[in-house]
């Protein structure tokens, strides 16, 4: 027991406290918070994308589809254009708006979230089109063979670099957006009007100074990179894909579950904070797979193939004390949880069991996600199953949720529920031993009080 507390103390020293320090910085906030509103639109983007793919599962539908559905298709494929297709406009505009609201709540500042958000979309745009720099004169690039029309560089579903290539410059130019307009307020670099004046007209103009400031700040950026024969996109593209590559890997996602599941253990929702982190990954590698490319952690992952039932992977677990637990408080804990269990919600096992500060069962809660993310995982990265192309709720049930976040394979299914059985047999001795355990306890209990 006195080695367990020591673990438990190193977690806390370790890990709870510089995850729970990096998770308060403001900037992270305004990111996790853009994840979060990002998601439903992602959701209702990625359905119409399943629709349009299903002939490709279900083979007979095909011609029922290209005499019917698929003579619209362009006009409902514009629900999945205008989500996936811009999503780097919903996170500079979220982290923008959220990151100015944070400073004016907690600094006390006159800055309007609105201002923040346009702000942060105004230095966004700026570094969108592509410059070239050729015998002394910056113009836009101009190449129709490669869709780079006047530097707008064209894919089938907009603007290339509106859509996941986008997003971590368009956090960085919201961040830098908002952080000069906190200056402009802080140093007083704004036009102020009367009161008389109407709020909307005033807050226009308290915005022009830091408006030309951002301006000339990104203005300048852009001319430094392209001199030097690049751009923000490739240079952010250096360190972000390093990260992504990482976050892809087999051991990247193993390190990543011990990291939630470690959080969790000392109280943290872990889940939260890693992939508040996590999101706009997550979203790029699945923008990718929808073009072909076949990476195994991408949208709903998480929910797809490792944690059916909740994290710890506790589905199984929840069935296995709901109707065959011989304790009498985890049967009744587990008829309790099973119903929010089967929709990944697993709380009233996490503080009910309890698995938070229960050593015992620690070993499980880190083991069972990690094995369940193995198979989904080397599945999909031996094409056994489609790669995630569409985003699904997260409290979608096991095997659902994969089938609809491969497109509609079947296989997925299966291999989620693989995954879930997987998980499960970690849990099944440890559960086991402590519902003996419980047992044991309420016969001495029972004997005590007769």
């Amino acid at each position: 027991m006195a080695s367990e507390n020591k673990a438990f103390a190193l977690f806390e020293k370790y890990l709870m406290g510089p995850m729970g320090k990096v998770a308060s910085w403001r900037f992270v906030r305004a990111i996790m918070a853009a994840g979060m509103a990002s998601i439903p639109f992602v959701i209702v983007g990625s359905m119409f994308l399943v629709f349009n793919v299903l002939p490709q599962t279900f083979t007979f539908l095909q011609g029922f589809f290209d005499n019917s559905f698929f003579r619209v298709s362009d006009l409902y494929m514009l629900a999945n254009k205008a989500t996936m297709g811009i999503i780097a406009l919903y996170f500079g505009l979220v982290v923008g708006y959220e990151y100015t609201k944070i400073f004016a709540e907690e600094e006390n500042l006159n800055l309007s979230p609105l201002n923040g958000a346009l702000l942060s979309l105004f230095a966004f745009f700026m570094t969108v089109p592509q410059l070239v720099l050729e015998n002394g004169r910056m113009s836009l690039v101009h190449q129709i063979g490669d869709k780079i029309v006047h530097g707008w560089a064209m894919v089938e579903d907009g603007v290339s670099r509106l859509g996941a290539t986008g997003i971590f410059v368009a956090i960085i130019m919201a961040i830098v957006a908002v952080q000069l307009y906190r200056l402009c307020v802080k140093q007083h670099w704004v036009i102020k009007m009367p009161e008389a004046v109407p709020e909307g007209v005033s807050r226009s103009f308290t915005a022009l100074i830091p408006a030309f400031l951002v301006a000339i700040t990104v203005l300048l950026i852009n001319g430094i990179l392209i001199a030097l024969g690049t751009d923000i996109f490739k240079l952010v593209a250096i360190p972000f894909g390093f990260v992504v590559n990482l976050t892809s890997s087999w051991l990247g996602i193993l390190v990543i579950y011990f990291i939630i599941s470690a959080l969790w253990l000392v109280g943290i929702h872990g889940t939260s904070i890693v992939f508040g982190f996590l999101t706009p990954i997550v979203l790029t590698n699945m923008q990718s797979n929808v073009d072909g490319a076949n990476i195994p952690f991408a949208g709903e992952f998480n929910n797809a193939f490792v944690v059916m039932g909740g994290t710890g992977a506790t589905l199984g677990l929840c069935l296995f004390i709901a109707f065959f637990a011989r304790s009498k408080q985890l049967s009744v804990l587990g008829k309790a949880a099973l119903a929010p269990g089967i929709f990944n919600i697993n709380e009233p096992l996490m503080f009910g069991l309890p698995i938070v500060y229960n050593p015992f069962l620690a070993i499980p809660f880190f083991l069972a996600p990690m094995v369940s993310a193995s198979i989904g995982y080397w599945a999909i990265k031996l094409q056994i199953v489609d790669a995630i192309v569409a985003m699904m709720p997260w409290p979608t049930p096991a095997g659902i949720g994969a089938f609809i976040s491969t497109g509609g394979d079947y296989m997925a299914a299966v291999i989620a529920l693989v995954c879930a059985f997987a998980a499960f047999l970690v849990w099944l001795p440890f559960i086991k031993i402590y519902d003996k355990r419980l047992v044991e306890q309420e016969k001495g209990a029972e004997s005590a009080t007769i």
